[in-house]
This record gives C-alpha cells, structure tokens and sequence, in this order.
C-alpha cells in the first residue's frame, strides 16, 4: 500500500503547493545558459549574498550576521584541520573543546568536512564504498520518483544552486532523494527530507549529502520520516512538557487554547528549523546540531515559544487560538537573530538526560492512549560522540582521502602516452617532452602529488596550502 497519503507532510500537498508534469530529462535538455537566465533573472540583475540566495539570505534581517573577523577565521581554520586530521583522538579525549568549537561556529570553508565527520557520514560512507553509485544507477519505485520530482524546484528557489529547473543542483537532490527510497524502501520518500538534503547539498557533493541524509534520518532523528508521523508526535508531547518548566505561562497559554504541538513544531522539527530561521542561524543550529544532537533543536523551539509566549504582557494581544497560531507561524525576527539566538540555546538548561527522561514518560502515556508504536524506531542517538560510541570506526574510515588527485608534471600515465602517440602520427604535435613546452601561465609553488593516507604535517598550515585536496 502506497504511503503517499498516510502522512501529513509526506507528499502532495495540493493546498499550497503545485507540481510540475516535466521530466529531469526534458529540464536537463532545455537548461542552456546560467540558472538566473531560465528563471528569468538577467545576469546584470543577480546578486547573491554570501551564502549564494539571490537578493538576500533567508529572512535576512537588517544587520549583518555577525562578522568574523579573517585573522580569527583563519585561526580557526587551522584548529578544524588540526581537529579533523585526528579526529579519534580528539572525540576520545576533548570533545568538550570539539563542542565549544562548534558553539562558536564551524569555519565556512571546512563546514561540510565537519558535519560529515561529526554525523558519522563519513564512517559510512567508508564502510560502504560504491553502495551510493550502485542506488545511483538504479531507476528508483515510479511512486516515489513522480513526488519527488514535484518537489525539487519547492526546496530554496531562490538559492542559485536550485533556482535552475533541471539545473545541476535539482539533480543532485533529485539523486540524494531517490538514492534514500532505494536505501529504506520501508520508508520511502517524505517531503520534510527534501529542504534536508538541499541544506546538505549546499555544503558537500551528493554523495556525501546521502550519507549526511542517513544519519540524519537513523540516528539523529529516527521515525520522524516514517508513515504515521509517530515520532514527531511524541516529541511534540516532549517539548510541551519540557515548556512546562522552561516557561509556565507560555505552556498554560497554548494548554488553555488546546494547542497542540503538533499544529506548530512540525515543520521546525522535521526540517530542523532549515525553513524557519534566518540563514545565518540555520547553519549555526545545524553546527550544534550536529555535534550534540536533538537536544539543541528542543532547545531552539522552547527558546522561540518562551519569547514570543514568556509573558502576561506579550500575551495580551493573543487572547484566542487563531491569533496565537499565526504568531507561531511569523516568529519574530529579533527573536532569531544569530547572536541573540545562540547565546539563549547555549543558556538553556535542557540535556539528554532530560529529554530522555520526558520520552519515557511521555511513550507510557502514548500507549495508554494509542497502544504500541506502528513503526520501530531505532534508539536515538545523542550527538556526535555518542554515534561513534555505537559504531567505533577505524583510523582508515578517518582517513581524508583526496577528491583531487594532481599528477606529477614529470610522470606520464599510459593513457597519456597513448595520446601523445596518436598526436605525433597524426603529424598534430612535434616530438618533444611536457617539459620542453613553454607554460603561458606559470604557477608558482606546483604542489607535489597527494599520496594516498598520508595525513598533513602541521597543523599550523594555511589553507592554501593544506586544502589541495577537498572541496570548499
């Protein structure tokens, strides 16, 4: 039986949204000249802030997200690189200082490395070579293909890396998606991964964005993709009862009012507030989210409902339940901010331990109250050192393997020679060797080939100079 229609935020939502009868193959065919160009942007007109939104980041405010400035940004380079090429030994033995790095925020450039090492996608991947080209290759259950295809040009339209039909970025994310129904097919596609996977996309190749996507959907937040919606329900319960404690009047407010969680924290949960926060925010939440699990993205929404519900005062102009919701659904900006944001989840007394405490409280009431759970869950995982607790990868699975790979200019492969040769019968080129060919454009310092497994000598290098071999 089709899950299409089992799930609320999984598929075809007619309401609002519209969909496109086109094939990836006949967008790719007529995807000549820029993604600005087809979407009717000239190139004169487009502007790209600095994270690649046409006009502005997401819910960009008036200020600036806060400036880092390049001596420090560079110091923190150079920590990441320290950090990432010995990353047991620092999960093992300073992961608090790991965790403080990712409070203050992961440098722009190493992000997407640091989310893969930090989710455990990286492990994964390694211990499953080849597993994502052979879901790649494969054409995928027509039900799930058709949805998702409705959906690609739904997720940050205008971002210059999706703002394309058909462009580079919607197959990508078209290949994630597909490439995770083949994975789970017991779990299919719902529409919540897609705004996932874009986020990820933006950060790291579609192969990597896969394995981000798994360990998000089994580790860090199992079951919230699943038909039924089960599992955002019961956290749903979980964040209500922890706001009985962060915020009293908040808590009775949307008690009296009989609003349910699930009417408002959907869509902050299930996309890990990626549709919800100004971008600034968003990738500062995911850093933390990433190293330390569910609980930063409990904190951020009891953080949200305690400013806008926290007092007798803001509440006066929300008496009724209509008037509530559509505070819920427009949050205040200032209350999103970066630096406002982030120093208030940082504050906020909620661990583990007291989510975990809620959920068993909260899972005895649900089956009083709807019996045993439909789908099976696996354990959620909290965080960065937890995931590698539960699967203990291997120096190897550690191991940065170039994505470059810079041959020698004295080495000659054989395919190399095979054309040299058939150039000089064709009478194209004049006996003579690379070096005897004057370069026009010399670079200086031409860096040596990467040997494979051979990790960086200091830790204190630069960038330019450390990062031959990784996408930025």
């Amino acid at each position: 039986m089709a899950k299409t229609q089992e799930n609320g935020l999984r598929v075809n939502e007619s309401r609002s949204l519209g969909g496109t009868n086109e094939s990836l193959a006949e967008r790719e065919s007529s995807s000549f000249g820029s993604d600005s160009e087809i979407n009717g942007f000239a190139n004169t007109e487009r502007q790209t802030d600095r994270y690649g939104f046409i006009g502005g980041a997401q819910q960009q405010t008036g200020e600036s997200a806060q400036d880092v400035p390049p001596e420090v940004l560079r110091q923190r380079e150079v920590k990441w690189l320290d950090m990432l090429n010995n990353w047991d030994k620092w999960m093992a033995k300073r992961h608090k200082k790991v965790k403080l790095r990712c409070q203050k925020g992961i440098p722009p450039s190493l992000r997407g490395r640091a989310w893969l090492y930090l989710s455990g996608g990286k492990v994964k991947r390694e211990q499953n070579v080849g597993k994502f080209q052979e879901l790649d290759s494969q054409v995928g259950d027509p039900k799930w293909l058709d949805v998702i295809e409705k959906d690609l040009h739904r997720q940050f339209p205008f971002h210059e890396m999706f703002v394309s039909r058909g462009g580079h970025g919607q197959q990508d994310l078209y290949r994630v998606l597909k490439a995770y129904t083949l994975y789970r097919p017991e779990e299919g596609y719902c529409q919540a991964q897609a705004p996932i996977a874009a986020v990820l996309l933006m950060h790291m190749p579609a192969e990597d964005a896969f394995w981000g996507l798994v360990q998000i959907c089994e580790k860090y937040l199992p079951g919230y993709y699943s038909a039924g919606l089960e599992a955002i329900q019961l956290d749903g319960e979980i964040l209500f009862a922890l706001l009985r404690r962060v915020s009293p009047v908040a808590h009775k407010h949307l008690k009296k009012h009989k609003i349910d969680p699930i009417l408002y924290m959907t869509e902050w949960f299930m996309c890990a507030f990626s549709r919800t926060l100004p971008w600034a925010s968003v990738l500062r939440v995911w850093d933390m989210f990433f190293c330390e699990g569910v609980k930063i993205i409990f904190r951020v929404g009891l953080v949200l409902l305690k400013c806008m519900l926290g007092s007798q005062d803001k509440l006066k102009a929300y008496q009724g339940q209509y008037e509530t919701m559509e505070l819920l659904r427009t949050v205040e900006l200032r209350y999103m901010q970066e630096g406002f944001l982030i120093q208030e989840i940082t504050e906020l007394p909620v661990s583990e331990r007291d989510i975990e405490k809620e959920h068993n409280v909260q899972l005895k009431c649900w089956k009083e109250t709807h019996g045993d759970l439909t789908c099976k869950s696996p354990p959620r995982m909290h965080g960065a050192k937890a995931i590698m607790a539960a699967e203990p990868p291997t120096r190897q699975d550690l191991q940065q393997n170039p994505t470059i790979i810079v041959e020698s200019p004295q080495t000659e492969t054989g395919s190399t020679k095979d054309k040299k040769k058939e150039n000089a019968r064709r009478g194209s080129l004049k006996k003579s060797t690379p070096k005897d060919i004057a370069n026009p454009y010399p670079i200086a310092n031409i860096p040596q080939p990467l040997q494979k497994d051979t990790p960086l000598q200091e830790s204190n290098q630069s960038l330019s100079s450390t990062e031959q071999d990784t996408y930025l």
